[in-house]
């Protein structure tokens, strides 16, 4: 393996990184350089990234499609935080001799993240907090859980912990997704039905899928039109499976009681986004992998891979297929 000059470390939107990882581990002879803003100008980012032989990726906060890997020369390591990031073309990147590693990654912290949108929903938090502060008291009524019912679009990891959540608050489960058994369902507490009922159904829809061409836009303005007018919607997945411009419709046509939304189509999230005027919401800043103890395993990881790399023995390699 060819050593390594310089890395960068993308979107540091903190700038916690180098506080955060045995940074000093690592070779005095290579320079580090910590990014703190995302560009998205693909020329300005190809000129940020052109001298660099190794990046450290934030998540998919900066994507690595083809276009850009055949313009970076010096590229020789590329490493992502968490298991997987589908924003790199890992295709691209063996075509070019980049080495793609992966880090440690928790995926309970979405899990809290989700229930922190539910109960903040369902409790009207947010605005009896401001409320508060501006010297009125219990300003409007929540919704308990117990007893109502929590619909699971995605039954995998994060999805199965949300559901038993869902059950230890006295809530009904169901869910559904393309392949979800009833025993799969079961296992989780909860119980497989049909997408249309899950909407119809729920009180509580909450998503769990992985972003691709098949689940883009899975809620539409269709789907949206079958839950009930006091249902609420969470997202802590990707913004592309709820179609944005409908869902905000539906939050100001009142169609749905609200929605919790903490991933969204463009981020960092424009300051005149539509979906910042949009009533019946508590939005968060795409926090749900953004706790210390996450971002620890990550940036160790980020150190482990540039020693793999170093020592010629990569860790956590990722290859395309």
């Amino acid at each position: 393996m060819p050593a390594l000059k310089r890395l960068a470390i993308l979107d540091d939107y903190q700038g916690v990184t180098l506080r955060l990882g045995p940074w000093d581990r690592l070779p005095e002879s290579l320079e580090i350089h910590v990014f703190r803003d995302t560009l998205t100008d693909p020329a300005a980012l190809l000129a940020r990234l052109a001298p660099f032989d190794a990046i450290l990726a934030m998540r998919e906060r900066t994507p690595f499609p083809r276009s850009l890997i055949e313009q970076l020369p010096n590229l020789s390591l590329l490493i992502t935080t968490g298991a997987r990031n589908r924003s790199i073309d890992l295709e691209a990147c063996a075509e070019r001799g980049v080495t793609v590693c992966g880090t440690p990654s928790f995926a309970h912290p979405t899990v809290d993240l989700t229930w922190g949108l539910i109960l903040s929903l369902m409790r009207r938090i947010p605005e009896q907090e401001a409320a508060l502060r501006e010297g009125r008291w219990q300003v409007a009524l929540g919704h308990t859980l117990e007893g109502k019912t929590l619909g699971c679009l995605g039954l995998g990891n994060l999805g199965s912990r949300v559901a038993k959540v869902g059950a230890a608050f006295g809530m009904r489960v169901i869910a559904w997704s393309q392949n979800l058994t009833p025993e799969k369902a079961a296992a989780a507490g909860a119980e497989a039905v049909s997408k249309e009922r899950l909407l119809a159904e729920s009180d509580v829809v909450t998503l769990h899928l992985i972003l691709s061409e098949r689940s883009r836009g899975i809620i539409g303005a269709g789907d949206l039109a079958q839950m009930k007018s006091t249902a609420v919607i969470v997202n802590t997945s990707r913004g592309p499976l709820i179609d944005q411009a409908a869902l905000i419709a539906a939050l100001k046509a009142g169609r749905i009681a609200g929605a919790g939304i903490d991933v969204y189509d463009q981020e960092p999230l424009p300051k005149d986004h539509p979906i910042l005027s949009a009533p019946n919401t508590v939005l968060t800043p795409h926090l749900g992998y953004v706790t210390e103890e996450n971002y620890r395993a990550y940036f160790q990881g980020a150190v482990e891979a540039v020693e793999g790399y170093l020592a010629g023995q990569p860790v956590r390699e990722l290859r395309a297929g």
